[in-house]
């Protein structure tokens, strides 16, 4: 029986899908004799998602639906489900009036009806799929995979239908599986109603796939959405040149969900899948790496791919990344600023290099504003966004003046109107060195659900831990009252008034004795 393959990418934020076009087009290389098509049910109204999926569903009888759920957890500083869950679960913790207090209850308890909704439509949406195809294909097969699954994928377990694939990290070499009809015993996944391997998510990824650029000529034909992402004529456009990321921080998942080792996309085939986007009238393109330049060693990979990039004659593009500005050197500052770099984030995470070795993230903070200065030197004059995540271990005054005085470096180079801290506290996710922490402190107790949305547990999992937790609340909310717009520069000013700034060099110095590093935090 030829194979009909439907992907279901579940509604989300509207963000280009690289995930589930990089499937399908992998499938057409490997099996150009399976049909696919791609369902995007972030771009229907959400009042049709339901119906857009079963009328799907019923046209295109698919054997294998492929799902992808991109989110979960929803701790970040940004309104999204029901309003801002930064400003909520702050008014309800840490308000000073009870009318405050109440206003954030309320709008908590507005934030948690939407998160239960979100995740119930989407099991739902999961079962009507799978139930609709097997009115035409009583063997119809269905996978479960995405950002939000590969991190949660135990406490997903017993909610999906029986027999549904998980699947943890990458999907490709499992649909080759899947699709060849062999045992899926040694791939990263599990079968619902069989218990998931001790320890799936740190098993590393398959080795490296001959990776080839993206047929958009093909994605064309099987997503009808695509247009869709391009008419707007200033979109990022997401194109990956390489996965994995070698590093160590605390609370990232990355580092287990893509595997430590690096593996480089070929220069020639990225820059194809460029100009094939480019030739479609995209001028705005974001590298979809954990991190674009992860490690020193990759420095000169970048300079091939930039100069390859500027060879190839695409006028007037843009582009975007996430970077560890400690891995650049003079040649790569010029070439990034040569080629297009509009806008780069950076997780600092701390400007006090103390709290950067305990957090365990590798990287020096005298490097990175080294390398900073040497972008401005190249002639970078566009927005940076700077991700500070407060209180994630051993924080206290000293340090909270330590990186003010690292962020008003930065502003000194880059031009202060063009630096845009970006204020968060760490949603603790499974699996990482952050969880084994809390959990070796009783911060969390074994058996706690990563999931819940309960108030005596949510506050958990929103990191912010006393003896700091209440007075960064309280500086938070009082930035919201003043500048909601522009939250994240009103907090840093509010740290200094409060805080202070420390000397420069107490920040990017880092004495190791007395330290409390995380040693006995890892699996």
């Amino acid at each position: 029986m030829q194979e009909r393959i439907l992907y279901i990418r579940l509604p989300c934020n509207p963000i280009f899908p690289i995930g589930p076009v990089y499937l399908a087009d992998h499938v057409h290389k490997v099996f150009p004799q399976a049909r696919q098509h791609i369902l995007d049910l972030a771009t229907v109204p959400s009042l049709s998602v339901g119906a857009t999926l079963r009328q799907t569903v019923d046209q295109w009888q698919p054997t294998l639906l492929v799902f992808s759920w991109r989110d979960i957890q929803i701790y970040a500083p940004v309104d999204g489900r029901g309003g801002n869950p930064l400003q909520h679960s702050f008014e309800a913790f840490y308000g000073e009036s009870p009318l405050r207090r109440l206003r954030g209850a309320l709008g908590g308890l507005r934030l948690t009806w939407s998160y239960y909704a979100e995740i119930r439509r989407n099991l739902g949406l999961i079962r009507v799929g799978l139930t609709q195809a097997r009115r035409h294909h009583a063997h119809a097969r269905v996978v479960v995979g995405g950002g939000a699954v590969s991190v949660f994928y135990e406490q997903l377990a017993s909610r999906l239908p029986r027999g549904t694939v998980v699947s943890v990290g990458e999907g490709e070499r499992l649909l080759e599986t899947l699709l060849q009809g062999k045992s899926l015993a040694a791939e990263r996944c599990y079968v619902v109603g069989e218990a998931p391997r001790a320890g799936l998510v740190h098993e590393p990824p398959s080795p490296l796939l001959p990776r080839t650029a993206c047929n958009y000529n093909y994605i064309e034909t099987v997503w009808p959405a695509f247009n869709w992402y391009l008419e707007g004529g200033d979109f990022y456009v997401g194109v990956q040149t390489k996965r994995g990321c070698p590093h160590n921080c605390c609370y990232c998942i990355y580092t287990v969900v893509e595997g430590k080792q690096v593996r480089l996309n070929p220069v020639d085939e990225v820059v194809a899948e460029m100009r094939q986007l480019y030739d479609r009238g995209v001028r705005g393109f974001w590298f979809t790496d954990a991190q674009f330049i992860p490690a020193r060693r990759y420095i000169a990979d970048a300079k091939e791919l930039l100069r390859a990039i500027l060879s190839a004659g695409m006028t007037n593009i843009h582009w975007a990344a996430y970077i560890r500005a400690d891995n650049l050197d003079e040649e790569l500052a010029k070439l990034m600023v040569d080629s297009g770099m509009s806008y780069f984030e950076i997780g600092i995470t701390s400007g006090s290099q103390e709290l950067i070795r305990k957090m365990r993230m590798g990287y020096n903070l005298r490097v990175v504003l080294q390398n900073c200065r040497l972008l401005a030197q190249a002639g970078f004059r566009e927005k940076i966004s700077v991700n500070y995540s407060f209180n994630v271990i051993d924080e206290r005054p000293e340090t909270i003046g330590q990186t003010v005085a690292f962020h008003r470096e930065l502003e000194a180079v880059f031009g202060a109107e063009q630096v845009e801290p970006a204020i968060f506290f760490i949603g603790l996710q499974p699996h990482t060195h952050l969880e084994r922490y809390a959990l070796d402190n009783g911060f969390l107790k074994p058996g706690y659900n990563p999931m819940s949305m309960m108030p005596w547990v949510a506050r958990k999992l929103l990191w912010n831990p006393e003896p700091m937790g209440s007075a960064f609340g309280r500086i938070c909310l009082e930035a919201f009252a003043r500048n909601p717009h522009d939250f994240g520069r009103t907090v840093i000013n509010l740290l200094e008034a409060r805080y202070g700034a420390a000397p420069l060099e107490e920040a990017l110095s880092a004495p190791l004795a007395g330290q409390r590093i995380m040693a006995n935090a890892s699996r």
